[in-house]
C-alpha cells in the first residue's frame, strides 16, 4: 500500500469527510484507540506528518464551540513547532496550549475539572494521544488542533454519548433508545447538537483556511 503523503485524525467519519483532499488521507477513530493505533501504523510508514484535527471538548473556562485549540503539545510530546505556528497563523482566535487525549469520553463538568487541574491541557479528544504515539514510533512530525464542541461547563446527555459507532459513523437508532429511557434529556441533546453544529462549521472553515495540505509539511503541494 502507498503511504499517503499527510494523515489526519479525527473522531468521526463526518469530520473526515470535510477532511479529505487530494494527498491527504483522513481517518475517523470512532473511540476505539486500538484500532485507530492499527489503522494509523498501516499507513504511516512514509508519510510526511500525521495531524490531529477536529471536534474536541474544553477542558479550560473561556472557550465556547467554534472556538479552535492549537496543541503546544499531547501528554509529553511536543508538537511540531514550525506546523504549530502555521496553524495559529491561519485559524482566527485560536489558542496554544496542551491537549490531552482520552481512551473514554470525557462527558461531565466534574471529570473536565479534574483532567484540566491534572494536565493543564485545554481541550481533550480521544485521538490526539493515539496519533501522537505513532508519530513519534515513526518520527514523523505532529501537530493537534481541535475545534470546540461542549464547553467546560456542560455535560454530555447519555444520548448524546451513545451516539458513536467505533467505526466513526453515527448511531442514530442508538441515540433514539437513550432518549426513550431518559427523555429529560430532549433539551441538553438538542443544545449539543446545535453547538456540534458550530464546531462542524468551524472545523469547515479552518480546513478552507489551512488549505489541502492543512498546514503541513506538503502545504506547498497541490
Amino acid at each position: 500500500m502507498t503511504a499517503p503523503r499527510l494523515i489526519a485524525v479525527t473522531g468521526l467519519t463526518r469530520e473526515a469527510r470535510i477532511l479529505s483532499a487530494p494527498g491527504l488521507v483522513a481517518i475517523a477513530g470512532g473511540g476505539d484507540s486500538a484500532r485507530l493505533e492499527a489503522e494509523l501504523e498501516a499507513v504511516s510508514g512514509g508519510a510526511l506528518g500525521i495531524i490531529s484535527i477536529g471536534l474536541g471538548g474544553a477542558l479550560a473556562g473561556g472557550l465556547a464551540p467554534g472556538d479552535w485549540v492549537v496543541a503546544s503539545q499531547v501528554g509529553r510530546m511536543p508538537t511540531d513547532a514550525a506546523w504549530t505556528r502555521r496553524l495559529l497563523a491561519a485559524l482566527p482566535g485560536a489558542r496554544l496550549g496542551p491537549i490531552a487525549g482520552s481512551d473514554v469520553m470525557v462527558a461531565d463538568a466534574r471529570a473536565k475539572a479534574a483532567l484540566h487541574a491534572a494536565s493543564g491541557a485545554l481541550a481533550v479528544d480521544m485521538e490526539s494521544h493515539v496519533a501522537a504515539r505513532v508519530a513519534a514510533r515513526h518520527g514523523l512530525p505532529f501537530a493537534a488542533a481541535r475545534t470546540i464542541s461542549d464547553g467546560a461547563d456542560r455535560a454530555l446527555p447519555r444520548a448524546a454519548q451513545a451516539g458513536m459507532k467505533p467505526d466513526g459513523g453515527m448511531d442514530v437508532g442508538a441515540v433514539i433508545a437513550a432518549l426513550a429511557r431518559r427523555p429529560w434529556e430532549l433539551p441538553a441533546l438538542i443544545r449539543t447538537g446545535l453547538e456540534a453544529e458550530t464546531a462542524f462549521a468551524a472545523l469547515l472553515r479552518g480546513r478552507q483556511l489551512l488549505g489541502g495540505a492543512l498546514g503541513g509539511p506538503g502545504a506547498d503541494f497541490g
